[in-house]
């Protein structure tokens, strides 16, 4: 029997591309035939959750200091560094968008600048996810074990995933980061692309947990996500990636 090919995940909706988590960049992902969309999300000062990678601001945007320390107001009025016309997304407009077309949406739910979690933002997340009506087609993944757990406690949605970083991949190995996984509650577990490998992936299976990776940006590394047979991964590039698995037939 034909193995499953996996899905492409548009990462913060196509970073090489367009300007990442920007509306342009997740208008443009929403032409292509890609599974999935994902994004981050801070909280603003006002409590509103609000889609960007970074817990500051500076990197891409003509303002600097914490994201949160600003009111969603003014993050409306941001400007993209080398993109003017763009300001970054409530999630609130970004699940709008997504709720017409058949795609999935991922959010990362992000800490602080320290990686703490953001007190009482997953509810805030979790709701406007539902008042626009995405949330059964919505996954929530977290690099937080706490938040990933929380989110898993939310049925309706589509999927709560458990991020593994390289510390704590390398200090558990496969086996035991799935059996904290399954601790967890959480649907699925997955890790960089530059540390997965076959047992990763065969210790997701036997634990009965969805897998994949982040970061399959060039040729050889999404030729090697389509060759370990798991459920997703995260590109950069997704034209490329579609591509690539459109050569496989």
């Amino acid at each position: 029997m034909a193995m499953k090919q996996a899905q492409i995940i548009s990462h913060r909706g196509g970073a090489y591309l367009w300007p990442e988590n920007s509306l342009l960049a997740f208008r443009q992902s929403l032409t292509l035939p890609v599974e999935v969309l994902e994004c981050d999300v801070h909280p603003s000062a006002d409590g509103v959750p609000m889609v960007h990678h970074d817990a500051t601001l500076e990197r891409m945007t003509d303002l600097a200091g914490p994201l949160v320390a600003q009111s969603a107001a003014a993050l409306g009025k941001a400007r993209f560094r080398g993109a003017p016309d763009q300001t970054i997304p409530t999630l609130a407009a970004l699940a709008r968008l997504v709720a017409p077309s058949d795609k999935l949406l991922r959010v990362e739910v992000k800490g602080d600048r320290d990686h703490k979690p953001y007190p009482d933002f997953l509810p805030r997340v979790l709701g406007v996810l539902e008042a626009e009506g995405m949330l059964t087609r919505s996954i929530i993944i977290a690099f937080h074990g706490g938040t990933a757990a929380a989110a898993a406690q939310e049925k309706r949605l589509a999927g709560a995933i458990w991020l593994v970083n390289s510390g704590i991949l390398a200090s558990l190995g496969p086996d035991a980061c799935m059996a904290a996984a399954r601790a967890l509650g959480v649907t699925g577990c997955e890790c960089s692309m530059g540390d997965v490998t076959p047992a990763f992936i065969a210790a997701a299976r036997t634990a009965g947990l969805t897998t994949g990776v982040w970061a399959a940006n060039h040729r050889a590394e999404i030729e090697q996500a389509l060759d370990l047979g798991m459920d997703a991964f995260a590109t950069d590039d997704p034209p490329l990636a579609i591509e690539l698995r459109k050569a496989r037939g």
